[in-house]
This record gives structure tokens, C-alpha cells and sequence, in this order.
């Protein structure tokens, strides 16, 4: 469900493009995203601050898009979040000596902060990677191959998560050791 969920609103995006356009997948987009963000509050009763920053993100620069008629906005939103990710994980780590992916996710994988400072980092390079590869899209290819990028160009994360995960894995810390055997 929680899945199902989380891809609704980037679902509906691409059904509403290819049956019509990008300004009309667009007003689907913040219109979904709206809506899911209420249930995931009604649910929770509290977002995350991913969360809320996304649903700015998505609400300005589809605001963008349709009042300027120009699909750039829209285009350029992914890229945005990506950079101000990175930003926000190399200014806390480096800046504040302050893990924020330990603080988020450190009751959840018991790991050695060495390792927290491996996963911030290659989280970071991955944004500008990211940030960068969805800046170049947007701005040499069409609208139509922009559209296909984002539709198979999902696999990108899905591997990097995979590759994170078993990374984190191999070095998580047992958190109940055994006692030893007498």
C-alpha cells in the first residue's frame, strides 16, 4: 500500500502526459501529490520534511509550468531537489559535523559512523550525479525523451538504493549480541 502510495502521483504524471500533454500530466502531478500527502498525514499524522519539501517543489514549479506555459519548470524541479539534498547533507555533515542520515536513519540500521559518513557522502556524490544527468536532459532533449528519461531513467536509483542497501548490510552492528557460548 505504503508503496503503491508513493508512486501514485509520478503514475498519474505520465498517464495524464501521454493521454494529453505535459501542462495537463503537470496539474495531475500537484493535484496527486496534494492528495497524497493528506493521506499520508491522516495516516501518520505528520510529514517528513522530504515530504513537504517535495510538495513545495512540485506545487511552485508546477505553478511555474502552468501559469508561464512553460514545461522548463516542471523539468527542472527534479534537479532542484537533487542539488538542494546534496547542499543540505555536505553543509551538516562538513559544515555542522552533523550526520543528517544518521539522524534520520540511525535507529533503524545500527552502523559504525564511519560507515554514516560513507553512505552521507555517496549520497551526496549521487545527487550532483543525479542533479546533473536530469539538468542535461532537460535542457538538449525534447520533451517527449525527457518524459521517456524519467520513465526508465527510475532504474538509476532503484540501483543505487540496491548497491546502498548492501553496502549498509555488510557493515550493520549487532544491536542483541549473543551471549557467549559456555
Amino acid at each position: 500500500m505504503k508503496l503503491l502510495l508513493d508512486f501514485f502521483p509520478i503514475l498519474a504524471f505520465f498517464v495524464a502526459y501521454k493521454l494529453d500533454d505535459i501542462y495537463t500530466g503537470t496539474a495531475v502531478l500537484m493535484a496527486c501529490t496534494v492528495l497524497q500527502m493528506g493521506i499520508v498525514y491522516a495516516m501518520e499524522r505528520k510529514l517528513e520534511t522530504m515530504q513537504k519539501a517535495t510538495l513545495v517543489l512540485i506545487l511552485v514549479f508546477g505553478a511555474l509550468t502552468l501559469g508561464l506555459h512553460d514545461d522548463r519548470f516542471i523539468k527542472w524541479k527534479p534537479t532542484v531537489l537533487y542539488v538542494a539534498i546534496a547542499l543540505v547533507l555536505a553543509v551538516g555533515q562538513w559544515g555542522f559535523k552533523k550526520n543528517l542520515f544518521k539522524t534520520m536513519m540511525g535507529s533503524q540500521l545500527p552502523l559504525p559512523d564511519r560507515i554514516w559518513g560513507h553512505l552521507s557522502a555517496s549520497f551526496i556524490v549521487f545527487s550532483l550525479f543525479m542533479a546533473g544527468l536530469n539538468a542535461w536532459v532537460a535542457t538538449y532533449l525534447s520533451t517527449e525523451a525527457y518524459m521517456n528519461f524519467k520513465l526508465w531513467g527510475f532504474a538509476i536509483p532503484v540501483v543505487y538504493f540496491v548497491g546502498f542497501g548492501y553496502y549498509a548490510m555488510r557493515h550493520m552492528q549487532d544491536t542483541n549480541p549473543t551471549e557467549p557460548q559456555a
